[in-house]
């Protein structure tokens, strides 16, 4: 090769570099959703603020302890009479006091509701974690779904250009043809049609693309601005046999493992609302300061006192007027409710899975056939090819074969990532969603 024809290819391929955009990889495009998806942020907000809310500065155990002060002043006229009967009026007498106090109050015993309280929040916070990751395997599908939406739309654009360069190539030998005599100017007219045809299908992909790139974008936050391609290539990692694995969609599906959260929870309501019909029991405690300056009537002029004072109270609502019962009445009620819905989801889970697991069977199946359906399409064009060159098939049926061709392609295109988000839904179904390698 000369040194010219070097320098040519050298510059043709540093320029398909530059041109060639980034790949955002399934990989990448999870880190990001899960860091910057509006959704999982608002959840993990709420997973903070139950943890907040378990912490000992919210359970009631601790003390409660006030500071108190004032200052008063009075401006007096005083008329005293003595028991000797002599008598003194005094106007304008002035008289001033100053306190400050600090108290200290604790709930020694208040019938174990702050006990049932705080464990109440620590099952919150657990259920707010699992709403967490409800809200997070959501995410990921709906993350999948637009992603593989972008790489299947990627695979048809890159079919569509193939069948438009094989259009040109047939437009370029039919106008030699047509030069040499060798066939009319309608081969030459019907190979613009077709050129025309898949230019305006390449045209509306290009925009299919970009709308959906732009919902992909929206999942991962609006933080991805640059251009880019994703990768179209995808693996089948379910590998559980069915029995296992809807033996831990029984244990570890979100839905079901919130539904337990809450039984959890409405026991402890019952236990919360029954603590009220025992006493309560109070340590009450204070360290006083008080100076009072006198007027002139009083036999004491000036007087400072300091001290410390405490008891204990107990209080015991014999009959709230029935308040209680109704509350503990209402909490049982709601724990029997809680436990049929879980029965509730547990038929509900069954379903799902079976429909699930068959759709994905279903799906995959297809995908299988597809894939043989492209070697026989691409041998029976390959053929056609071959007849079309050598002048034994014309245009309409050397079209009619690249339009068979391009239809299998594109169901071959759909049925791969059909399968592939249907194994999704099994993953999601059984909780082990965000536990395999997607």
């Amino acid at each position: 090769m000369s040194t010219k024809y070097k320098l040519i290819a050298l510059f043709l391929l540093f320029g398909l570099g530059i041109e060639a955009q980034e790949v955002l990889t399934k990989e990448e495009a999870v880190a990001l959703a899960l860091e910057n998806n509006y959704g999982v942020k608002i959840a993990k907000n709420a997973v903070t603020v139950a943890e907040n809310n378990t912490s000992i500065l919210n359970t009631g155990f601790l003390p409660t302890v006030t500071g108190g002060a004032g200052a008063n002043y009075n401006l007096d006229n005083t008329e005293v009479e003595f028991s000797d009967g002599s008598t003194t009026v005094l106007n304008g007498v002035e008289s001033s006091n100053y306190n400050a106090s600090v108290s200290l109050n604790y709930t020694l015993f208040d019938g174990l509701g702050r006990r049932y309280n705080y464990k109440r929040l620590k099952e919150q916070y657990q259920l707010s974690e699992l709403q967490a990751r409800e809200t997070i395997e959501n995410t990921m599908l709906q993350l999948f779904a637009v992603y593989y939406n972008v790489a299947q739309l990627t695979d048809n654009l890159n079919t569509l250009e193939e069948t438009l360069n094989i259009t040109k190539d047939r437009l370029i030998r039919a106008e030699y043809q047509f030069e040499y005599g060798q066939n009319t100017k309608l081969e030459v007219l019907n190979a613009e049609v077709d050129i025309n045809s898949d230019s305006i299908n390449i045209i509306n992909i290009k925009q299919e693309i970009k709308n959906a790139k732009r919902d992909l974008k929206l999942v991962l936050g609006e933080t991805y601005t640059t251009d880019y391609d994703v990768e179209t290539e995808v693996e089948f990692t379910l590998q559980f046999q069915k029995d296992s694995l809807f033996e831990k969609a029984k244990s570890r599906n979100v839905a079901l493992l919130q539904t337990e959260r809450n039984i959890a929870i409405s026991q402890l309501d019952i236990n919360s609302g029954q603590s009220a019909y025992l006493p309560t029991i109070g340590l009450v405690g204070s360290y006083g300061w008080n100076k009072n300056n006198n007027n002139a009537a009083s036999f004491v002029s000036v007087s400072t006192s300091t001290g410390l004072s405490g008891g204990l109270n107990l209080s015991w609502d014999l009959f709230d007027g029935g308040s209680t019962i109704t509350t503990v009445r209402n909490a049982k009620v709601n724990l029997e409710t809680q436990k049929l819905e879980k029965e509730n989801i547990l038929l509900s889970i069954e379903r799902d899975f079976n429909n699930a697991w068959d759709n994905y069977l279903n799906k995959l199946e297809i995908y299988n056939i597809q894939e043989k359906n492209i070697l026989t399409a691409e041998n029976n064009f390959e053929r056609t090819r071959e007849k079309f060159n050598i002048g034994q098939v014309n245009s309409i049926e050397f079209r009619q074969a690249q339009l068979n061709l391009l239809s299998v392609e594109l169901s071959r295109n759909t049925a791969k990532f059909d399968a592939k988000l249907s194994e999704l839904d099994v993953l999601q179904i059984s909780g082990e969603l965000l536990n395999v390698q997607l």
